[in-house]
């Protein structure tokens, strides 16, 4: 596999979306893919990269018009992370920040750049309420998702914490504001995430999560999603009238037929119960 296609996405700001590959040939390598596809790269001055803490920073934009960036050599802080308040932590490592979602005017404009020029997999997709993809570049479902909505912008980024119980404590501070929240407590259908969705002082959303799903990326086949995007929950308020009765109608739906998911956690994170039926839970322990 190629190093670019191991990149990890680490960091988003006002600036842009930032990448992280292993060196400076595979750096090299993404710049010349790029040229090859006819992608203006612009090789950042030492300034820029002495700011952002890396050794090597490139920039290009992608089809929408979003500002990347490309690096390698982050400089390590050797001061452990500080939370503003008490939380178990981010889950990140190799599985990267977390995930971003751009609204598109087109997502056929902009899908081929991720999928045959970064070299992003694409996860599954939805047609309605509304129509989005979702990509990913390692173990995780997804790490890119395309919103198309008519306009070019930044939708809402992902983090993912150890607890769901950080989740809820950080649900009940986002409610203390008013209209703090932009989507209310649900769990997807596609990574199985429990989260909320949070306006941001810049307009776009956080989404802070529990429970995310892992994907084979070998041997993962993409689908479209037929039952919208929510098991429960996640009231979008930023949906025009008729998609949120759109959506509401599908989970519904998914309630009415069943639809369940198991809970996706981390040894450590979870107790096993005995079940209600005794003799179930016999027959259980004898397998």
């Amino acid at each position: 596999m190629s190093s670019y296609h191991s990149s990890l996405m680490r960091l988003l700001d006002e600036r842009g979306y930032i990448h992280q590959v292993t060196d400076a040939a595979a750096l090299d390598a993404l710049a010349a893919r790029l040229e090859q596809a006819e992608v203006d790269v612009t090789a950042e001055p030492q300034a820029l990269a002495d700011s952002r803490r890396v050794r090597g920073l490139i920039s290009f934009h992608d089809p929408a018009g979003n500002r990347l960036e490309a690096f390698y050599g982050a400089e390590i802080d050797d001061t452990p992370f500080s939370p503003g308040r008490s939380i178990s932590g981010f889950r990140t490592g190799p599985l990267g920040l977390g995930h971003a979602v751009l609204t598109v005017e087109n997502i056929d404009a902009v899908m081929p750049f991720y999928l045959d020029v970064l070299g992003f997999g694409l996860s599954d997709y939805m047609q309605k309420p509304f129509r989005a993809y979702f990509f990913h570049i390692n173990a995780r479902h997804h790490s890119l998702a395309l919103i198309e909505t008519g306009k070019n912008g930044m939708h809402h980024l992902m983090v993912e914490l150890f607890s769901l119980d950080d989740v809820g404590q950080s649900y009940d501070v986002a409610l203390s504001e008013p209209g703090r929240v932009s989507v209310t407590l649900g769990r997807h259908t596609n990574d199985l995430m429990t989260s909320f969705y949070a306006k941001t002082p810049s307009s776009f959303m956080i989404e802070c999560g529990w429970g995310g799903r892992e994907i084979d990326p070998p041997t993962w086949r993409a689908f479209e999603l037929q039952d919208g995007p929510s098991l429960w929950g996640h009231e979008r308020v930023w949906l025009p009238p008729a998609d949120r009765e759109m959506a509401r109608e599908m989970r519904m739906r998914a309630a009415a037929a069943g639809l369940r998911a198991p809970v996706q956690v981390m040894d450590g994170n979870y107790k096993l119960m005995p079940g209600t039926c005794p003799w179930w839970d016999g027959v259980g322990k004898a397998g």
